[in-house]
């Protein structure tokens, strides 16, 4: 049986957002973060803000920010891309300090991705933007997430942290 600290659960990436002070996460619902959906729906002090698709996702933070409050942007790396307009504009351009919470799909430790496979394009799409991030893969890196708000703060940019565990446990 894998030890604990193998995975990534989302038990953990709801403490981690509990402990940083977030009050509503942005997101497209999909079929790998259910079970986190779940925990989120039902912690009092979040709310869930869904979106029709990722290109919403930071203007919705954005005005959230404005407006006092502490969002997270919960997508996928595909999704991320199909936002690239909106993050420069309405992230970049603004200066809103919100961390990006990314499902690396494609990703593995080792590479082997194919040339057009989404992971071989997300971290250069973030480098390109100028956008740091952090790779999470298990319950023992969670603390880089507390570090991408930090940073977030810090810069008043929008900062990324890729999960690169493919939301392992995240359907129970």
């Amino acid at each position: 049986m894998a030890q604990q600290h193998a995975q990534l659960s989302p038990e953990t990436i709801l403490m981690e957002f509990k402990k940083n002070g977030v009050t509503h996460v942005v997101t497209l619902p999909d079929s790998e973060t259910n079970w986190l959906y779940l925990l989120m729906d039902a912690e009092s002090t979040l709310d869930i803000v869904p979106v029709s698709r990722e290109g919403q996702a930071m203007p919705t933070a954005a005005g959230l920010t404005v407006g006092g409050k502490k969002p997270v942007v919960l997508i996928q790396n595909t999704g991320m891309m199909e936002s690239g307009d909106a993050i420069r504009g309405w992230g970049l351009g603004l200066n809103i300090p919100v961390v990006l919470v990314v499902g690396y799909r494609g990703w593995t430790r080792h590479g082997g991705n194919r040339p057009s496979d989404v992971a071989t394009f997300t971290e250069p799409f973030l480098f390109t933007l100028g956008i740091k991030y952090f790779i999470v893969e298990n319950n023992d890196d969670s603390p880089r997430i507390s570090l991408a708000f930090e940073e977030a703060d810090r810069t008043n940019r929008p900062v990324a942290v890729l999960i690169a565990d493919e939301y392992h446990g995240f359907n129970r």
